[in-house]
């Protein structure tokens, strides 16, 4: 049961942030792409990226934290599914580079920033 409770609190926590995040950026947002789907999913990438190696490193207790800040936070904070409805919706409303370079971008800023993110860990800055 604490389990669920950490994921569930982390989860709330990353959910508020991602739709504070969203509306900061709808507000500036005069082009089709969807800049604050992008930024959160690449900020959560960068963030886990880091996570994991943190606790590559055999910290004490990392299962709760764990819970809590990936499968929590993280995984509350990005999205998947926006991602992907934004995409269609791209591609219904005729926006076809705009939906291939947010596919492309977005795909490619997520692999290298969890990359970026398990070397900055492990280098332990």
């Amino acid at each position: 049961m604490k389990e669920t409770i950490l994921v569930g609190l982390g989860g709330a926590a990353g959910s508020i942030l991602r739709y504070l995040i969203s509306l900061l950026f709808s507000n500036y947002n005069h082009h089709s792409f969807p800049k604050g789907t992008f930024i959160v999913n690449a900020l959560g990438c960068f963030l886990i990226g880091i996570l994991m190696g943190v606790f590559e490193r055999n910290l004490p207790l990392h299962t709760p934290y764990k819970l809590l800040l990936i499968t929590g936070f993280c995984g509350g904070f990005t999205t998947f599914s926006t991602f992907s409805f934004e995409s269609i919706s791209l591609f219904n409303n005729g926006h076809y580079w705009t939906a291939i370079s947010y596919v492309i971008f977005s795909i490619f800023s997520g692999v290298l920033l969890i990359f970026l993110g398990l070397y900055l860990a492990k280098i332990q800055l």
